[in-house]
């Protein structure tokens, strides 16, 4: 397999966890998974807490920058992260007061240079019904202050953020596909291998400066 680094995208329930975990399996490739369960401050942002906010987006970032850095991914292999780094700036402007964002973005500016970019980016996308319904189901309470509102400007700013994406984007409805069934995935990861092969191709015929 052609060595590389695939992020997923897509608002909280469009299946990203499930789908990555599915794609290591065809692809053979190492996964990353966002560390919701280790933030320390999670649950007391989404709780009400204010100054739990800033707390709970720096812990992620930083996590975020450890795990997509150069370092971390140039080791030869392939790698599927389940969520994709645009998504941490998306998070903090939905999340953040001006004040906090004012602090967050610079940092996250400057820890963006080491970050490895993907090679294909991933976008899930559902209807906000279809994902309110799965946020009940997975029963994760900190999740509960996600209503409607929410989840309509975090499906623009994916969309959008995807549209401005410097890498080949795959596109899926996870309304329409269940990801639990590894069979439902495999045609997502014949079209991973389809553009991490051409790129390689493209670097290996690329000529002498």
């Amino acid at each position: 397999m052609t060595p590389g680094v695939v992020s997923i995208m897509g608002p909280p329930a469009s299946g990203k966890t499930t789908l990555a975990a599915n794609l290591c399996e065809l692809l053979g490739a190492e996964l990353i998974r966002e560390d919701y369960e280790g933030n320390p401050f999670l649950a007391e942002s989404y709780a009400g807490d204010a100054c739990a906010r800033l707390p709970a987006q720096l812990y992620f970032l930083v996590s975020r920058v450890s795990q997509l850095s150069r370092a971390g991914c140039d080791n030869g292999g392939l790698v599927v992260s389940d969520y994709a780094w645009c998504q941490d700036i998306i998070f903090a402007r939905l999340r953040l007061c001006p004040e906090d964002l004012g602090s967050y973005e610079p940092l996250a500016r400057r820890l963006g240079r080491i970050v490895r970019e993907p090679d294909v980016l991933i976008s899930l996308d559902a209807d906000t019904s279809t994902l309110l319904d799965r946020l009940v189901s997975r029963g994760r309470s900190f999740e509960r202050v996600m209503d409607e509102s929410f989840f309509d400007d975090m499906r623009r700013s994916c969309i959008h953020a995807a549209r401005q994406a410097p890498c080949p984007v795959i596109s899926v409805n996870s309304a329409a596909v269940d990801f639990r069934r590894l069979d439902n995935c495999r045609d997502i990861a014949d079209e991973i291998r389809m553009h991490l092969d051409a790129a390689s191709i493209q670097t290996q015929t690329l000529p002498l400066p």
